[in-house]
């Protein structure tokens, strides 16, 4: 029986917050290869394979225009944090 290695953080691409609340759009390493997340403080909201492509940042990019025109706005460096684990 093979215990499967949970998946690594490699970079936050983006932060998001609205109030108290914050989004991160992560990628992370797993057996598999390259994942990418959207995840809250305690829930991942979408999850999907990650391919090192322009068109996968173009969508990554396109997503946080449409959120930052909904009130989301741009988490200060100053209150960034590294790869969540």
């Amino acid at each position: 029986m093979t215990q499967e290695l949970p998946a690594r953080p490699v970079a936050i691409l983006w932060q998001l917050a609205w109030n108290d609340d914050r989004l991160f759009c992560t990628v992370y390493r797993n057996r598999d290869g390259l994942q990418l997340r959207v995840e809250s403080g305690d829930a991942v909201i979408v999850s999907e394979p990650f391919d090192l492509q322009p068109r996968m940042f173009a969508r990554t990019q396109a997503l946080r225009a449409s959120l930052k025109r909904r009130g989301w706005q741009d988490v200060p460096a100053s209150s960034r944090g590294g790869c969540r684990s």
